[in-house]
């Protein structure tokens, strides 16, 4: 008789000594993403505290309004949260104030960020240029103004277009009035620049420093010229960096609040709704009407609302323009 006798080969995946080593693998990635979980926590605590709760609050809030609880002619009575669905949310869109303060801070982009864009890019390309021996002295000079508060440089500005206080109205052409109706937006758009130049001018250096040198050697070896090498190889590789600044511009604009409030403290005519911010905080404080958190958190996610179209567009349009 003959006995067939078959040998079974055991597969890696039954070895012991296999299946503990990638037991230990799966203990260590499992300790490493711990790890990396505790590190994280103290920063998502705090996201959560300081930018996530609030935004649910607001959202919360813009579905009700304080209304007296008591009845009669004159209401009387404590203030109470009452809900009212989107009634702040259709006050805040046909509100003429509003959409009157918003068509101002978008006149106000439309002056202040391309001439603020330009003059960062420019100072940019100095401090990365071989023109300058000093650049960090430069570089530390040009961002100094964004290190001074917003309130406080406000306020420095309002003394300067002060025509009874002011040392630099004497210098200019008889009859200059800096806050008139006509030229307070340029003005604040003074204000704003001097404070966001060096703000946005390390945004651009961050991106000139990262282009590998090797391209401007090479392109002096064919003959460029400082200038060229400029305009036709840092310009076009800082095209992310400009997106940046300009969406950043665009959110800081409609939130525009500290120049035009310490500008209408000496003069009233501006009202207290001459941006949208303003309309929003006076609108928080009761100073004009609708007021109460819910109007005045309809206002702001509408604001927040129109920030991000526009952004969304202004990048739609850039990406399109690097397609074509």
């Amino acid at each position: 008789m003959v006995t067939a006798t078959e040998t079974r080969r055991a597969s890696p995946s039954s070895d012991p000594g296999i299946e503990g080593e990638r037991s230990v693998k799966r203990r260590g990635i499992r300790r490493e993403g711990l790890t990396g979980w505790l590190f994280m926590a103290p920063f998502a605590l705090l996201f959560a505290v300081v930018f996530l709760v609030p935004i649910v609050v607001s959202v919360r809030a813009s579905f009700f309004a304080q209304v007296p609880s008591g009845g009669g002619l004159y209401g009387g009575g404590e203030l109470v949260d009452t809900f009212v669905g989107l009634d702040n949310f259709a006050a805040a869109a046909t509100d003429g104030a509003f959409w009157a303060g918003m068509g101002r801070v978008v006149l106000y982009a439309g002056l202040q960020i391309p001439v603020m864009i330009v003059i960062a890019l420019g100072l940019a390309l100095l401090l990365d240029s071989f023109i300058l021996r000093r650049p960090a002295l430069f570089r530390l000079a040009f961002f100094l103004p964004y290190a001074v508060p917003g309130i406080i440089a406000a306020m420095m500005w309002l003394y300067l277009y002060t025509p009874e206080v002011s040392p630099l109205l004497p210098y200019l052409p008889e009859g200059t009035d800096l806050m008139s109706p006509q030229s307070i937006l340029f003005s604040m758009s003074n204000m704003t620049t001097w404070t966001y130049t060096g703000y946005n001018m390390l945004i651009f250096l961050s991106a000139l420093q990262a282009v590998p040198r090797d391209l401007y050697e090479a392109a002096r070896l064919d003959g460029a010229s400082g200038f060229q090498v400029a305009m036709r190889i840092k310009v076009p590789l800082v095209r992310g960096a400009a997106l940046l600044a300009v969406l950043l511009s665009i959110i800081g604009t409609i939130q525009l609040f500290n120049e035009p409030v310490i500008m209408e403290s000496a003069n009233t005519w501006m009202g207290k709704d001459f941006t949208p911010m303003m309309l929003t905080y006076n609108s928080m404080m009761g100073e004009i009407s609708p007021s109460g958190s819910g109007p005045a958190s309809a206002y702001s996610l509408l604001m927040a609302l129109i920030a991000g179209v526009l952004a969304i567009v202004y990048a739609l349009l850039q990406r399109r323009k690097a397609d074509s």
